[in-house]
């Protein structure tokens, strides 16, 4: 039997899965990395980090599974999206890769906009506005603030991009993570030489870009070698980690909708069209099924928030243990009502892209009082999240687009309070599936395709994946949810202000 790699360049480590055909995990390898954070919103990452864990975590599972070399036939790869890793002539890396939640773009991307003629026609040109996070803005930010470095600029890579480079020579994209450049035409699939044009740069500084189940090469001699792998080994498109990850959860038909909680929060859901917000607040991307697109929304700092509060906040509390913080902080979250009595929690605290788009946005706990304890914190956190998830929810309700299922992954689908309240925030049944491994699984089914193992993706994942559980609403529960959800709402709009005082405050 065949099997096939699904590599996951992910912000915070590598997750490497080793799948046989018939879809069954056989080996299993992380990796971790640091995050280099040199100025208050500002993310940056070592591409070398991502190599070394990738050849770290292939050979951990190929001996874990004693497979011979040959018997795998190709690899998947996912990868954190918008990041830039800039290269010169000589394929040596420039900086540190600016990361998808960095903020540093945010008089780029009026640049752009200006340049494109105003917001509306950029969204025309490439169905998306211009966000901090994106990588068109990164390039011009190489521009604007570091000349020399740009100089030297010959091509410009997403991260999992950069890994396929090592890996076949080659500089090759894939829709769904090429969609969130900002320069690509979501629509026709392919670069987009107007917006390039207005802009001033040169399309040669982008790889070629194909569909996700594409085979871009085989494995060079070296990384062959590298990996304990063979020449023969195949390398796919693969997807972005929010594509990645919905084509392993199955969102890969109409009506069914993905919920991931990782260090970001993203609600993802099929589209057989290109859908728009007229507004921009949701993502019109490619999606990794072929000819296919998908809308989403995301928010910067969900599983993200949860982390900060608990490694930061309540690290060597008294009562926490360090081996089980989470487990215990949660537990006592489970005790406090649904709604934290009255104490709400803006999960800003890298700035926020859904749906305010906003650089500047901060965290904050709103409706605090002396009856509040640890417990409630814990708990507001987690509820702030789901409230960020549900305001995605509504605008793409808003658009009339079908949601029959929802699907939940990332850490929001392992933990059994927040799967409660997911369903009780959205008010709506949250399915959980057997099987779930994240963006790994999903592009190692697309290896799987891409090596002719499936006619396609939905085939391949109706014949893989499959629901384990739903967790039903509480009417209780949804009706405080339901009560508080639009005070939530309203406070961003009255702490804009002073949020963006703050954020030059801390900016210095």
């Amino acid at each position: 039997m065949s099997y096939y790699l699904g590599i996951d360049i992910g912000t915070s480590g590598t997750k490497t899965l080793l799948v046989r055909a018939d879809g069954a995990v056989i080996a299993e390898a992380n990796a971790e990395y640091p995050l280099d954070q040199p100025k208050p919103g500002w993310t940056q990452q070592d591409p070398e980090s991502w190599w070394t864990a990738t050849v770290k975590t292939v050979k951990a599972v190929m001996r874990k599974s004693k497979l011979k070399p040959a018997e795998v036939k190709a690899i998947g790869l996912s990868g954190q999206m918008h990041g830039s890793v800039f290269l010169d002539k000589k394929d040596q890396v420039i900086r540190p890769a600016l990361l998808w939640n960095d903020q540093r773009t945010a008089a780029e991307c009026d640049e752009i906009t200006s340049a494109a003629g105003g917001r509306k026609a950029l969204i025309k040109m490439v169905a998306n506005p211009a966000l901090t996070g994106f990588q068109a803005p990164k390039i011009l930010w190489l521009r604007n603030n570091e000349k020399r470095n740009f100089d030297k600029l010959a091509k410009v890579l997403l991260p999992k991009d950069e890994i396929r480079r090592r890996l076949t020579g080659g500089y090759v994209s894939e829709v769904s993570d090429a969609s969130g450049t900002l320069l690509l035409d979501v629509v026709k699939r392919k670069w987009s030489t107007k917006l390039l044009s207005k802009i001033g740069l040169d399309a040669d500084l982008l790889p070629d870009v194909v569909e996700s189940d594409e085979v871009t090469g085989t494995l060079t001699a070296e990384a062959a070698k590298k990996l304990g792998l063979t020449t023969d080994c195949k390398v796919v498109g693969g997807a972005g980690d929010c594509a990645a990850g919905a084509v392993g959860n199955g969102v890969v038909k109409k009506g069914v909708l993905s919920t991931s909680i990782g260090t970001s929060g993203v609600m993802f859901v099929h589209s057989d069209e290109p859908q728009y917000d007229a507004s921009g607040r949701l993502h019109t991307f490619c999606h990794a099924v072929n000819g296919k697109w998908h809308m989403m929304g995301v928010n910067l700092t969900s599983g993200g928030s949860l982390q900060w509060w608990v490694d930061n906040i309540l690290q060597g509390l008294a009562g926490i243990s360090d081996k089980k913080r989470y487990e215990a902080a949660t537990a006592e979250a489970a005790k406090v009502a649904a709604g934290s009595d009255g104490l709400l929690f803006l999960p800003y605290l890298n700035g926020e892209r859904t749906p305010h788009a906003d650089p500047n946005a901060r965290g904050s706990f709103v409706g605090m009082n002396l009856t509040h304890q640890r417990g409630h914190m814990t708990r507001s956190v987690m509820e702030g999240i789901t409230f960020a998830l549900r305001d995605s929810l509504a605008i793409i309700e808003s658009l009339d687009v079908p949601v029959k299922q929802i699907r939940a992954s990332g850490g929001g689908s392992k933990n059994p309070l927040w799967r409660q309240m997911q369903a009780d925030v959205f008010g709506k049944k949250i399915t959980t599936l057997k099987v779930e491994q994240g963006p790994a699984y999903g592009v190692a089914l697309l290896a799987a395709v891409g090596d002719g193992a499936f006619r396609s993706i939905e085939s391949a994942c109706a014949a893989t994946i499959e629901v384990a559980d739903q967790t039903p609403p509480d009417r209780k529960a949804v009706k405080a949810y339901d009560r508080l959800f639009p005070v939530y709402r309203n406070l961003y709009s009255q702490l804009k202000d002073s949020m963006a005082e703050l954020a030059c405050f801390q900016n210095g």
